[in-house]
């Protein structure tokens, strides 16, 4: 059982005080409803959250068949929950899709299994070794780009995808996956749905045959890179050079803990930077002045070089144009955690096995932290945000190991299709769709015409 971490004042197990407890609210039919307004207005449920967190403060209880999970927003209870309280929570719920795909992956492990395969993992993803990945990263943006025709129209959230995914094969395990896209790309799609919201939030036990070809798929071709990999460190006593490397030469790390770990890179590692990029790519169509900003900013520091660590430190206006990006559209729109053990926190109880959220996007979107909260407004992080009223990659230990990895990724990615191709939107509506991750819908439909 996880523990109270000890002087941790907030983080009181309930049955030690006598004080009564604040009631969490719950919205009322009224409420529902203009939430459900809200839904159909805007075609998305993340609005209908800031409908509720307005009405009934930072802290409610959804109330929904089989599914009352506490939904909680705002910098304080983040801190609370990933920093102050977190021994006591834990992340993995068993019977979640992601939990069932994932197993003993990074992403969902808990204690010491979690502490212990990060310890190993890190150096792999630390910003040390990220200098070796640029290079990677800009060609496998060349090589998918360099397939666009002038007068043709692109969803760039596959095309976008598509770039991701080399980058994490190649960066990450060594592979290049080029040849492989067109036999995986079906079966990476059916596994994302596989773990996107849907039925099993309010029946977990939901039959989903229709899964299990293709997530059979993905592990057959995941186990035969470790054979392969594996025969050849023992052939060749080659040192490991890459996050795989690392697993396979690593003692009492299997080939199933090894495929947990790299399934978890893969979706993680590429779902992720593929709804930021898809993002950003549509303000980049929908904001001429920020995009106009970014085009002399790029042209200035590259010229005609491609991208470099040093050219990214000078990236200012890039680096404001992609934090402000995730901080409207975070692509993990929301963090869960169970408590391990009855729990008070501001008078509320939360008993053992409740699951507590906390809503990135509302965090993101309050008035409290952000002025004009709805703008586009990337000069705003000229200053340093309120602690933990900006999380898009989480916070406290269990941080996003990847977040040093996506922030050089969206870079160089950015700043070399800006310095290749003048873009054209040409679907300015789209909505949020939640998936596993935040993404544009319909699409973020372009033209892309050489510089």
């Amino acid at each position: 059982m996880a523990r109270v971490q000890s002087g941790t004042p907030c983080a009181t197990i309930a049955r030690m005080t006598t004080q009564p407890h604040t009631k969490i609210p719950t919205p009322n039919g009224n409420l529902a409803l203009k939430a459900l307004q809200t839904i159909l207005r805007t075609r998305s449920p993340l609005p209908a959250l800031e409908v509720f967190h307005g009405a009934l403060g930072k802290v409610f209880r959804a109330n929904l068949p089989s599914f009352k999970p506490i939904m909680t927003a705002g910098a304080e209870w983040a801190r609370w929950l990933l920093v102050e309280a977190r021994e006591s929570f834990l992340w993995k719920a068993p019977k979640d899709p992601i939990a069932r795909l994932l197993r003993d992956g990074l992403l969902v492990a808990d204690g010491e299994m979690h502490d212990s395969m990060r310890r190993l993992m890190n150096p792999a993803l630390h910003r040390n070794a990220l200098v070796g990945y640029v290079e990677s990263m800009w060609r496998a943006t060349d090589r998918i780009a360099e397939q666009w025709q002038p007068h043709e129209t692109y969803d760039m959230l596959p095309e976008v995808r598509k770039i991701a995914l080399l980058i994490v094969m190649e960066t990450l395990f060594s592979v290049d996956f080029m040849p492989h896209i067109t036999n995986y790309w079906a079966a990476l799609l059916h596994t994302l749905r596989y773990i996107s919201p849907g039925i099993w939030v309010l029946w977990a036990d939901v039959p989903r045959p229709n899964y299990r070809r293709a997530l059979r798929h993905i592990d057959n071709y995941l186990h035969q890179i470790i054979r392969l990999r594996r025969a050849h460190l023992t052939q060749t006593g080659a040192q490991p050079n890459d996050l795989l490397g690392i697993l396979v030469s690593a003692e009492g790390v299997d080939d199933a803990m090894i495929r947990d770990q790299m399934l978890t890179m893969i979706i993680a590692g590429h779902d992720t930077s593929t709804g930021l990029l898809a993002w950003a790519m549509y303000m980049i169509g929908a904001d001429a002045q920020a995009a106009q900003r970014l085009y002399d900013e790029v042209d200035s520091v590259l010229g005609d070089a491609p991208p470099s660590m040093e050219h990214l430190a000078q990236l200012k206006y890039l680096d404001r144009f992609i934090d402000e990006t995730l901080r409207l559209y975070p692509p993990a729109h929301l963090g869960s955690r169970i408590a391990a053990q009855d729990l008070t926190h501001e008078g509320y109880l939360i008993r053992k096995g409740e699951r507590v959220t906390y809503s990135i996007y509302v965090t993101h979107r309050m008035a409290d932290y952000w002025q004009n909260p709805g703008d586009f407004y990337p000069d705003r992080f000229l200053e340093k945000p309120v602690p933990y009223s900006f999380l898009p990659f989480g916070g406290g230990a269990r941080n996003c190991i990847g977040a040093a990895f996506a922030q050089v990724e969206a870079k160089v990615i950015l700043a070399r299709l800006v310095q290749r191709y003048r873009f054209t939107l040409l679907q300015p509506h789209v909505h949020m769709h939640m998936a596993v991750t935040l993404e544009p819908r319909p699409g973020v439909i372009m033209r892309a015409v050489r510089r």
